[in-house]
């Protein structure tokens, strides 16, 4: 099994478990900067030298080595389950991708025919009652990770418990956890505990949202998309994500985080 969705930097300073929708293109960068003093052009995503990754066959050994024996130190970022999910639909769902095409090819097309989700058209510029697609979208996304069907459950919108349980499940642990909703503070304990070849000054650091522009803007208030019958869905699929990472199911417009989140509780309850 190894460790999927793991990433290191080149000198081996730090170690990464990439949890998508949670700031990764932003993390990647400051991780590739913090060697390279520049910044990847492009996706951080397409790069395939100057940061180890997991996909790339010859990181692998490295990776295994560095986490299997703790030697740098592991973090990951988690975000609110309401927002994510949401920022998942308008991105990969009603958004044109990097490659000037839709996400996962017949992927929109099943979801138009099968849930009668509408996207906006074939530009995704189009009016589109959002809510009601969206609430189209949930059902999807539940039936893909509770039945498999009609497709595997995809990394954006499967459950950021399941991302994070791989690492520890295969003999990884995390030094710290934060939350996107408070990046700065988290990713500067990162910087605090590690040696950079270059220095990083969050505050200066562009942020690298390369899903922002993909999709429609969001119209309404992240509470307006979740009714009764969504909100069940959502405790149906991310349970696990707000009581481990402390967010608030009870209230969708509270997108901040109600706890510390407790790293031996996280390593316990994911290393089964």
């Amino acid at each position: 099994m190894g460790f999927p969705g793991t990433w290191m930097t080149e000198s081996e300073s730090v170690v990464y478990r990439v949890v998508p929708k949670c700031a990764c293109s932003s993390i990647g960068q400051i991780m590739f900067y913090s060697d390279h003093g520049r910044f990847f052009e492009g996706d951080i995503h397409d790069s395939t030298a100057g940061l180890h990754k997991w996909a790339q066959e010859e990181s692998q050994p490295l990776i295994e080595a560095n986490v299997k024996a703790h030697k740098s130190f592991a973090f990951t970022c988690v975000r609110n389950p309401y927002t994510r999910i949401l920022s998942s639909f308008f991105d990969k769902i009603c958004g044109i991708q990097r490659n000037g095409k839709r996400y996962r090819g017949n992927l929109v097309p099943m979801l138009v025919q099968k849930y009668g989700v509408q996207v906006g058209g074939d530009d995704g510029r189009q009016e589109f009652d959002q809510i009601a697609s969206f609430r189209r979208f949930l059902l999807f996304a539940r039936d893909t990770i509770r039945f498999r069907k009609p497709m595997e459950p995809d990394i954006h919108w499967s459950a950021m418990s399941g991302h994070i349980s791989t690492f520890i499940v295969n003999g990884g642990r995390y030094d710290h956890i934060f939350f996107t909703e408070r990046f700065d503070a988290g990713m500067q304990v990162v910087l605090d505990n590690i040696a950079t070849r270059h220095p990083v000054d969050l505050k200066a650091i562009p942020k690298f949202n390369e899903s922002e522009g993909h999709g429609p803007k969001r119209l309404h208030p992240v509470e307006d998309y979740f009714d009764d019958l969504s909100r069940h869905l959502v405790w149906e699929i991310y349970k696990r994500d707000f009581q481990l990472f402390k967010y608030d199911f009870d209230n969708p417009a509270n997108k901040m985080p109600k706890g510390e989140i407790d790293l031996d509780e996280v390593h316990a309850k994911l290393g089964d």
